[in-house]
């Protein structure tokens, strides 16, 4: 095993990487400056090493170490152990999962090389909360869904509250981030997708009854405002999850945004013939 590295102080400066992991802000500018991004519990560690993310270091308290053994003595970083209470001074919260690994970034490739190959893909614009992106991506995995494209305002899927809601999926699903708003759809509709706005008008098609012959894109729009009304005019077809009459008639009109991509996901999947 790696030496074990005992901490106590919250202020220790080898710890920065994990030092206010609840402070967005801080958080945000820290990461993409130094290129990293922090994963949390057992589970998650894992799956990010397994898909070929480097470890900085790793937190543990000191009830965790045993299960990580293995991990420990394959990583070149130095692994802290510190007991919970320090923890929680280092992170700004309490560490139930009692195990952190600050990772390296990798470049994100281009848009192009990550949807080839696939038949059907989602398309985020301007998914703002963190939880919301990571259980999006949660879905996709389960679902089969090739490729997440995000537009270039969204969330970042390797924001730790991302990471933990996706359990991992952020690592096994492919994903680009758009350079180019404004004119981003027009690049994948000239990879062969038919760009399909998921909307919560009811006039549009059902989804689930929509021929989706080819390759298709599913566009997924942000939590409040929806797709924007560019790209809905972009959009070669607006398409809908059909609601009861009766949640109708008790004005519930639409999901949330992470159920409507669950519920689309497995209709996109169910499409794909």
């Amino acid at each position: 095993m790696a030496d074990l590295i005992a901490v106590d102080d919250p202020a220790d400066p080898r710890l920065a990487d994990f030092a206010r992991l609840t402070d967005a802000s801080l958080r945000t500018s820290l990461e993409a400056a130094h290129g990293l991004f922090v994963a949390e519990g057992e589970k998650v560690i894992r799956r990010a090493v397994g898909a070929g993310y480097p470890v900085r270091s790793l937190l543990v308290t000191p009830d965790r170490v045993a299960g990580l053994a293995d991990l420990a003595g394959s990583l070149a970083g130095p692994v802290y152990v510190t007991p919970p209470e320090v923890a929680e001074g280092i992170t700004g919260y309490r560490v139930h999962r009692g195990a952190l690994a600050s990772m390296a970034r990798r470049p994100l490739p281009e848009v192009g090389a990550v949807v080839a190959g696939h038949s059907r893909i989602l398309v985020l614009e301007d998914l703002v909360d963190h939880a919301n992106v990571g259980a999006v991506f949660r879905c996709a995995a389960a679902l089969g869904v090739g490729a997440v494209v995000l537009a270039p305002r969204c969330a970042d899927p390797l924001y730790r509250r991302a990471v933990k809601v996706s359990m991992g999926a952020v690592f096994a699903v492919p994903y680009a981030r758009m350079s180019d708003w404004y004119g981003g759809l027009a690049g994948l509709r000239a990879a062969g997708f038919s760009l399909l706005a998921l909307v919560p008008d009811q006039s549009a098609a059902a989804l689930d009854e929509v021929g989706l012959a080819g390759r298709a894109a599913l566009l997924l729009g942000s939590e409040g405002d929806g797709l924007s009304s560019r790209w809905l005019h972009e959009a070669d077809r607006a398409v809908c999850i059909p609601m009861s009459p009766q949640a109708m008639a008790l004005g519930v009109d639409s999901l949330n945004v992470v159920a409507a991509a669950a519920v689309a996901c497995y209709a996109l999947m169910r499409g794909s013939g």
